[in-house]
Formats: structure tokens, C-alpha cells, sequence
């Protein structure tokens, strides 16, 4: 085998076919040719790359890694599937979008006291799997109702922002296999109750492997969370072509000023990444804070969602 981490690949199969069992050494001549063959050519593409790169960004100078292997053992594997458009994403993103970020607590004692009473009293039925997640998507939808620029996009060859009047809400899902975003579309017309199944229903999908490919596109906005694994805080990268995502950290007791008096309040850490090329910092104060008075008020949140 040739391929990565010793895996066989295309060739190989093709180059054992061509030269069958008995003549070993023979293959392994041709394969020998093959990988130098392979490397004179990622070498070539590497140097044009890092020509074009080097021209293009000032400053940037792009090396080729270094042999690992030669400081101890290593272990390869491909890039591929998830993780390669994971990855592609990213790079697209960070390149493109000038990235900043605001950042806030939310009092959500009394949501969340609210949250587990009607889990409780659901369990089994309809909102049964009612989750922190589901009240933030609904809020966030308010949110974007009121400030269209976070629901849009921002065309930089025709310098045009798209403001998309449909709010399709997508959350970042761990499935083991790499991060997918499954997208909950017209949070707008649904409760807070549809949403936190869709929700249960989209991230058992994606765990297994099952989950469509339409139900992973159409998003306008997009909210990560990692408070079930810990931290105090994210600072998420825009799911490209959007202009902003929000990290939400994980909800604990902490000690707060209430009235002059110290008290326990369980509070939510909150990172709004935006788009600076379309979004000032002080929108973004102001989205924050709406979105921190409907969590910390659960009657404020059924009223303005």
C-alpha cells in the first residue's frame, strides 16, 4: 500500500492487478516509483502555492512541515469527510471575515428553574427533552427580527448585504465522527416546545450518521454550544456565508450583586462573533443585551418571541 498511514488506495489495487501475486518484487519496484512520482509533484503544487500565497498576502510566507517522523514514531490519517469540510469551512471563514467578538453574562436562574419544571411535567410527551438550547434559539430569533444585519450575508463581489427576511437557526452537534450543524428553519413560526424536539430529533440524526443533507443547509445564524462539556466561555468562528454565531458556555451557580446584597445566581456566559465589515460593535452590545434581558426574564421571552 501507498496511500496515507499505509492504506491501500486506487493504484495499488490497479498496480496488483497488472502484476499479480508472483512478482512481488517487481510491484514493489513499481510502487517505489509511484510514491517518489507522487512526491516530486506535491512538492511542485506545494512551491506554486506558496508562490501565489506569498504574492498575494504581504507578509505571508508559507513553509512546508517538518518530518515529524524524525523525532519519533507518527501516525497518518487522510483528511477526509467531515473533518475535511470542517476544515474547509474554517479556513474560508477566518480568511474572509474580520472576526470580533462581544461578550456577556445572562442571569437564567428563573428560566431555568421554569426549563426543568416543565421538563418534568413533559417527560415522555412533547417537549419532554426541553433543553436551555431551545429557549436561546427562540430568543435569538427575536433578536434577529429586530437587527436584520445579523441575519444577512454580505456579497464582497457585487458589495451587496442580503438581508434574509426567514430565520433558519442552526446549532453546532458533536457526533463523533466531527462537528455538523443541523439547521431548524422558521424558528420563527415554531414554539418553543417544536424546537426543542427538532432539536432532540436533528442531533440524534446526526449521531448516527442519518441526518439529510438539507437539513444541515439554508442556515442564517448559527449557536454553539459547549456548556455540556465545560468552559467558561467560546470564542466560535462565523459559520461562512453567515455574519455571526453565538457561544454559549456552560450555566453555573456564581456568586452576583443583587440590590446591594451578594447572592447565588446560576448565570450563562455568552459570545456574540460578528461580522465587522457589516456589523458595529455597538450593534452588537445592543443584540447582546436584548438577548441577555429575555433569557434573565422568562415572561419577557414569551412575550417578545
Amino acid at each position: 500500500p501507498t496511500g496515507p498511514g499505509g492504506r491501500v488506495v486506487p493504484e495499488d489495487v490497479h498496480r496488483f492487478a497488472e502484476h499479480g501475486a508472483g512478482a512481488p518484487a517487481a510491484a514493489a519496484a513499481e510502487a517505489g516509483k509511484h510514491v517518489a512520482a507522487k512526491q516530486v509533484r506535491d512538492d511542485t503544487a506545494f512551491a506554486e502555492f506558496a508562490a501565489h500565497a506569498s504574492a498575494t498576502i504581504p507578509f505571508l510566507e508559507v513553509e512546508p512541515l517538518p518530518d515529524f517522523s524524525s523525532d519519533g514514531p507518527v501516525e497518518v490519517e487522510a483528511l477526509r469527510s467531515i473533518r475535511r469540510k470542517v476544515a474547509r469551512k474554517m479556513v474560508t471563514s477566518m480568511t474572509l471575515v474580520p472576526h470580533v467578538a462581544h461578550m456577556d453574562d445572562a442571569d437564567v436562574t428563573d428560566l431555568d428553574k421554569f426549563r426543568v419544571r416543565e421538563k418534568e411535567r413533559r417527560a415522555g410527551g412533547a417537549g419532554g427533552k426541553l433543553t436551555l438550547l431551545a429557549f436561546v434559539i427562540k430568543a435569538i430569533t427575536a433578536g434577529l427580527k429586530a437587527a436584520p444585519a445579523f441575519n444577512a450575508s454580505l456579497d464582497p463581489f457585487r458589495e451587496e448585504i442580503i438581508y434574509k427576511q426567514y430565520y433558519n437557526i442552526g446549532f453546532a452537534a458533536d457526533t463523533g465522527r466531527g462537528l455538523v450543524v443541523p439547521v431548524i428553519k422558521g424558528t420563527n413560526n415554531k414554539s418553543i416546545i417544536q424546537i426543542a424536539d427538532e432539536i432532540y430529533d436533528k442531533t440524534t440524526l446526526a449521531r448516527e450518521g442519518k441526518l439529510p443533507p438539507e437539513d444541515m443547509r439554508g442556515g442564517t445564524f448559527t449557536i454553539t454550544n459547549v456548556g455540556s462539556l465545560g468552559g467558561t466561555g467560546v470564542i466560535p468562528t462565523i459559520n461562512y456565508p453567515e455574519v455571526a454565531i453565538l457561544g454559549m458556555g456552560m450555566a453555573h451557580d456564581k456568586p452576583v450583586v443583587r440590590d446591594g446584597e451578594i447572592v447565588v445566581r446560576k448565570m450563562l456566559p455568552l459570545t456574540l462573533a460578528f461580522d465587522h465589515r457589516i456589523i458595529d460593535g455597538a450593534d452588537a452590545a445592543r443584540f447582546v443585551t436584548a438577548l441577555v434581558r429575555a433569557l434573565s426574564d422568562p415572561y419577557v421571552l414569551m412575550l417578545e418571541s
